[in-house]
């Protein structure tokens, strides 16, 4: 029951004296969860700022905790400067061989504790360091398992193909081997040079990417039997 006010104030807080109604705060709401990946990179970081802009919506429900390169000065690094994101290189030559850069790699990523890592243009092999801590997902500009490598749009050309695209895939010990999780077809046209149709499928790669890494990140991923889902 309400305890009766004379206006008078009677031992309690002033409010009261103006007949204020106060009602307790409500409990402050969790801000939404996040899940947060690290970005490799060897470039200029296209791929980086297509997942950049799209974590700046908070209902993408991703967080770019870092962004790692094998080498210093790279446009890809000062993108992600720009955007406030840490950043660390990892330089193969500054290990003893390439077992000790894997390992400080694997070091590297885990102080950010990801749940995913996206490898967008890193051109170089992760190790079994890596690979046995971090699930890592990769982007190439090809439908693999047809030309892997690093050189997937100039192979496609010269092989006389029709048709080519990008992929999204699970990295696993091998060049590009790894479960395919998403892909999209880009048509060869004629007169494509290497440079005109890498820019069409770099437009395609980029939408597919962000897809992908934001179910990938939020929902996990499944592989059985060399088929890779998101649930």
């Amino acid at each position: 029951m309400a305890r009766a006010v004379d206006g008078r104030g009677c031992g309690q807080p002033p409010w009261w004296r103006y007949g204020r109604s106060v009602t307790a705060p409500e409990p402050p709401s969790e801000a939404p969860q996040t899940a947060g990946i690290v970005v490799l990179l060897s470039g200029s970081g296209t791929n980086l700022q297509a997942l950049i802009d799209a974590a700046s919506d908070p209902a993408y429900g991703v967080r770019i905790l870092a962004v790692g390169a094998d080498r210093d000065g790279i446009a890809g690094l000062a993108r992600a400067e720009r955007a406030g994101i840490p950043t660390f290189v990892c330089r193969v030559g500054d290990h003893a061989d390439r077992d000790a850069w894997d390992a400080a790699l694997a070091d590297a990523i885990s102080a950010h504790d990801p749940v995913l890592v996206v490898s967008a243009g890193f051109m170089k092999l992760l190790g079994p360091k890596v690979l046995g801590r971090h699930t890592v997902v990769n982007t190439h500009p090809a439908l693999l398992p047809a030309f892997p490598g690093a050189h997937a749009v100039r192979d496609a050309l010269a092989y006389g193909a029709r048709v080519t695209g990008c992929t999204v895939h699970v990295v696993d010990a091998g060049v590009d081997t790894g479960p395919v999780l998403a892909q999209t077809p880009v048509a060869i046209e004629e007169g494509d040079t290497e440079e005109s149709l890498h820019e069409r499928i770099k437009t395609v790669e980029r939408t597919l990417l962000v897809d992908v890494v934001g179910r990938a990140a939020r929902e996990g991923i499944t592989v059985t039997d060399r088929k890779a889902t998101i649930p």
